[in-house]
Parts: structure tokens; sequence; C-alpha cells
């Protein structure tokens, strides 16, 4: 059974920690939503699936929140404490070192296991889902919010069509509209207008673009206001439609992989996103310590003068993995190498500056006159 010290120290850190991760995931969301409402602005992704891709997003992100969450949640509580001079009583009271690990600890290990579970499964599993459901997508008209009897403008402002029907796939259709302005440098604006009797959508060689087959129809060109027109009939009329990107430009192949199929591959890329997944887990239990060992002040110190400094080091800590990992992707690192060192490094500071701390030094023998 846990003591009355223990549970009321882990649920000052597990508040802390849940307010910390709830402001992060918002931020977070805030951001990821603006940048996948911009795609669909711009005609990169479908608008049928931001949302959902939205949601995908997030979630692979936590392997990077979660961390981050523990590491400024246990430091704020802790900071909290000893301004209101609760540590040092606790202190005072007999309360070592490990009567403050072992609640952080506490708090660290279901998260660090909550972590690994998404940085080596669910994760990659997201960003998966997420390339076929916008890979999906884009086999259809429909993405681009077509319905049949309503104008609607394509993807990447490539003009306006109009249909009066369409399969249930959104790949063929029936009496075709399309108007495109295209504007000079000088003189009225120029406007292209094609007319159809059927449509067909297909992408081409190796899904590489998205074309609209048009049959049966004619194209009209000119400008406003002058009587220079044209009139062309044809059989058959391709029309090249913006293909909207999908999440795997944002994210390297390697990225959505299986945690099993990079275990198996021997290319250094895939061996430093392993190590990348495996290292988030254990950085948790590592940020933990950190946290642990940086929160401790004086009640006259500065209220976010720790605060600043703990960030730096977790800014230090992160950059530092990136890099090694960067060097692992290039070849530059060995692969046996790995991160585990970045790790261990970082966890003995943290226990040296805790033992610092905690050490009551033998006081130096004094001779009586």
């Amino acid at each position: 059974m846990l003591q009355i010290i223990d549970r009321y120290l882990l649920r000052e850190l597990a508040l802390s920690v849940a307010a910390t991760a709830l402001v992060l995931l918002v931020i977070t969301a805030g951001g990821t939503f603006a940048d996948v409402l911009n795609k669909v602005a711009l005609g990169r992704l479908p608008g049928t699936v931001m949302f959902p891709v939205l949601g995908l997003r997030v979630l692979d992100a936590l392997s990077v929140l979660l961390p981050l969450a523990l590491f400024l949640g246990v430091m704020m509580a802790l900071s909290r404490l000893y301004r209101d001079s609760e540590m040092h009583v606790l202190g005072a009271a007999g309360m070592g070192a490990a009567g403050l690990l072992r609640p952080a600890a506490m708090l660290a290990v279901p998260l660090a296991l909550a972590a690994g579970l998404v940085s080596l499964w669910l994760g990659p599993a997201a960003v998966r889902t997420a390339n076929a459901m916008v890979s999906d997508a884009n086999r259809s008209v429909i993405a681009a919010g077509l319905e049949p009897g309503r104008f609607v403008e394509l993807p990447g402002h490539a003009g306006v069509i109009f249909v009066d029907s369409m399969d249930s796939k959104g790949t063929r259709l029936g009496r075709v509209f399309i108007e495109n302005e295209r504007t000079g440098k000088s003189g009225p604006a120029r406007l292209d207008i094609v007319t159809a009797a059927s449509g067909r959508l297909y992408h081409g060689s190796e899904a590489s673009g998205r074309y609209l087959a048009l049959e049966d129809g004619h194209r009209f060109e000119g400008r406003m206001g002058q009587d220079d027109w044209k009139r062309m009939r044809f059989e058959r009329n391709e029309i090249a439609l913006s293909t909207p990107t999908g999440e795997a430009s944002d994210s390297s192949e390697d990225h959505a992989r299986p945690s099993l199929a990079l275990a198996r591959s021997s290319d250094p890329g895939a061996r430093a996103e392993l190590a990348w997944r495996i290292s988030v887990p254990v950085s948790v239990l590592v940020l933990a310590l950190l946290a642990v060992a940086l929160s401790r002040q004086n009640p006259r110190e500065a209220r976010y003068g720790r605060l600043l400094i703990a960030i730096l080091v977790y800014l230090l800590y992160a950059n530092v993995l990136a890099l090694v990992r960067a060097g692992m992707v290039q070849g530059r690192v060995p692969a046996g190498f790995g991160l585990w060192w970045v790790h261990a490094l970082a966890a003995a500071i943290g226990a040296w500056i805790v033992w610092r701390q905690y050490h009551v030094g033998k006081l130096p023998a004094r001779t009586v006159p």
C-alpha cells in the first residue's frame, strides 16, 4: 500500500502532467489543423478526408508529446512544492531522494509504456492509414467535393466544373462543363470553356497524375470583350488535374513502415527509424529523472528560472538525439552505436545531480585545543 506522502506526490505530479499534456495536445492539434487546412485549400489534400487525417496525425504526434508533457509537468509540480517549502519540510522530516524518485517512477513507467505503444505500433499504423485514405480519395473526383448539378472549383484553382450526373465511384461523369480563366500581364482575361457529353477520371502510369478524359465535346477560347473566339470540336480531350499530395510526402517512407519490417531491414534509414522508436519510451524515463534533478530550488529563486533552464536542457537533449539519428541515416554513425549512449549520458548527469543534492558529506574533523 502506498504511503500518504507517496499518494500526495503522485497525485500532484499526475495532475500537473495531465494539465500540461492537455495544453500541448491543443497546441499540436491547432498547428496540425492549420497545416491540413492549408493543404486542402491548395488542393494538395482531399477535403473529404481532412478530419480523419487530422486525428491520425495528432495520434502520431503523441510519441513526441508524451515525453515532453511528463518532463514539463513533473518539473512544474515539483518546482511549486519547492517554492511553497513543502519539499523542504519533507526533507527535514527525513524524506530522501528515494522518496521523491518513487512517485515520479510510478508515473513515468506507465507513460513510457504508452509512448512505446504509440511509437512502435499506433503511430506508424496511423501514418499508413492516412496515406491509404488520401490515396483512395484521390482516385475519385468526389475528393474535390464534386456533386451533380452544382458548380465546384477544382483543386489547385484549376477552374470550375459542372456535371449533371456521375456514378457511385465518382469516376464516370455525365455531361461536363469546365471553365478556366487565365489572366495575363496585360489585356483582358482569357477564358477556356470546355463542354463534353461524358467524362472519365483516370490515373497516369504508376498513379503519377490524375487526368479527366472528356469525350464528344467542344472547346471555346477567347478574351472577354473581343471577337477573336475560337471553337474546336473533339472526340477525346484529356485535362490534367492537380494531384493532391499524400501524407507520405511529409514524412519519410520508413516512418510509415511497421516496426517488424524495420527490424528485418539492413538499410541505415530503417535502422535509424527503429532506434528512434525504441528511444521514445526510454526518453520518458530519462526525462523524468532530469525533471526531478532540475526542479529543486530555493523559495526565493525566480519563479520560472529553473523552468527556462529545463527547457534548454530538453532542447539540447532532443537535438543531440536528432543529430545522431541523422548521422545514422547518412551512415556516419554505426547502427550498433545507436542512440543508447545519449540516453545513458543524460541519465548519468541526472543521477549525479540528484546524488549531489541529497548526499550528506562528512563534517571535517575539528581538533579541540
